[in-house]
């Protein structure tokens, strides 16, 4: 009973969060004369990524390193088989060309040097490092690109819904409602699934990643509703930058992590749906994400997860 309760409660705390998160990050983007995609990309993203950073730094300083990396592996790849599949079978996704042409090979590059690090089965302090610096330079980048633009085709940006300091106020707290509500979902979840004797592996990239995902899943689902197409497409690229460069670079900057080597196949899998969403957002597709290819995904997520449950 207590586990379900936790599941209950950890679900409303996410759909609250991700719809003041939506709020407080597009009356940023308005104050700040920067593009949705771009908060999304940055701001809402560092917000839905808080409890993968929780989970897997405390994974790894309590010994638990395959948590921590199927956390993030199996994060991504809920991101994008899971959510943006959901989110475009409720709702066509229309596709900024700034996600094709800037957002989505950073989320590619960091997976595949991801996947190089770990062929020695470490991921070290010094690519840790490398890993959040990278970050660092892309936020920044993305904040200060999106200014020129706007300002050099005089972009006429909507009034802001909040002032500046409620608009950080009500980011800042809706991310720490997704912590918390990411963390008793994660827990009632856990529960249940010790009890049926699954392993720790294929808990991380499948119970624990889904439920470090929710927050991205219900602030895109919520930025969908709200006609905030740029958010809901930028905070899962974003996030899944943010999950490899900066979460994946802050754990192995406190600790290098140990990678065994059952995670590859998991790796293949995120490297695989990278190149298919990039297929799916291509110009020439309409520039959307259609209804058919958001079910594709959740078929591919509905293999992938069988296949973690029988290796």
């Amino acid at each position: 009973m207590g586990d379900l309760f936790s599941l209950i409660l950890g679900l409303v705390l996410l759909l609250f969060s991700g719809e003041f998160l939506v709020r407080g990050g597009t009356s940023l983007a308005r104050n700040f004369r920067v593009s949705n995609l771009v908060i999304g990309v940055t701001v809402v993203s560092l917000g839905t990524s808080a409890p993968e950073l929780v989970v897997s730094i405390d994974a790894a300083l309590t010994g638990h390193p395959a948590i921590s990396i199927g956390n993030v592996i199996g994060s991504n790849i809920s991101n994008m088989a899971l959510i943006l599949g959901l989110v475009a079978l409720i709702l066509p996704i229309p596709v900024n060309r700034d996600s094709i042409r800037y957002d989505w090979p950073v989320m590619m590059l960091a997976s595949v040097l991801f996947f190089l690090f770990i062929l020695n089965g470490w991921l070290q302090r010094w690519e840790g490092i490398l890993f959040f610096l990278s970050l660092i330079g892309f936020v920044s980048w993305s904040i200060i690109r999106s200014r020129k633009e706007n300002h050099h085709r005089k972009v006429k940006l909507p009034p802001a819904g909040y002032p500046v300091w409620l608009s950080f106020l009500l980011v800042a707290v809706s991310s720490l409602g997704l912590v918390f509500g990411a963390n008793q979902l994660v827990n009632g979840a856990s529960g249940i699934a010790l009890r049926l004797g699954v392993s720790e592996h294929a808990i991380s990239v499948t119970v624990v990643a889904l439920g470090t995902s929710l927050p991205e899943l219900a602030t895109s689902l919520v930025a969908a509703i709200r006609k905030e197409m740029d958010i809901s497409v930028g905070n899962i690229i974003g996030s899944n930058i943010f999950n490899l460069f900066g979460i994946l670079g802050l754990t192995a900057t406190v600790k290098p992590i140990h990678i065994a080597h059952d995670v590859i196949p998991d790796v293949m899998w995120m490297l695989g749906l990278s190149v298919l969403l990039l297929l799916f957002m291509l110009p020439f597709r309409n520039g959307k994400i259609r209804r058919w290819e958001g079910l594709v995904f959740l078929v591919c997520y509905a293999i992938y997860v069988y296949l973690v449950f029988i290796r």
